[in-house]
């Protein structure tokens, strides 16, 4: 591929239908170690999302069995509801 005067490139389109870039779509570009990464826009929120779940879920895994298995569920509910 030839990179125009502009910086433009064409993307062959085997390689946009495997990566799920659709005409006229959204597309993020992002430079890691000496390479651009370029993903379809949706592709991408997903994989942060992913990320993040996956953070929020290790948080979880970290508190399992820290709480006071002494205070049964309804004391719980009245010590939080009379906040």
């Amino acid at each position: 591929m030839r990179v125009s005067e502009k910086g433009q490139i064409t993307i062959p389109k085997h390689l946009r239908e495997r990566a799920g870039i659709a005409p006229n779509s959204e597309v993020t570009v992002d430079f890691d170690g000496g390479r651009l990464i370029i993903a379809a826009a949706d592709r991408q929120a997903e994989k942060a999302n992913r990320a993040r779940l996956d953070q929020f879920m290790q948080a979880l895994r970290k508190l399992e069995g820290t709480g006071d298995q002494s205070i049964d569920a309804d004391r719980l509910m009245q010590m939080t509801r009379d906040r």
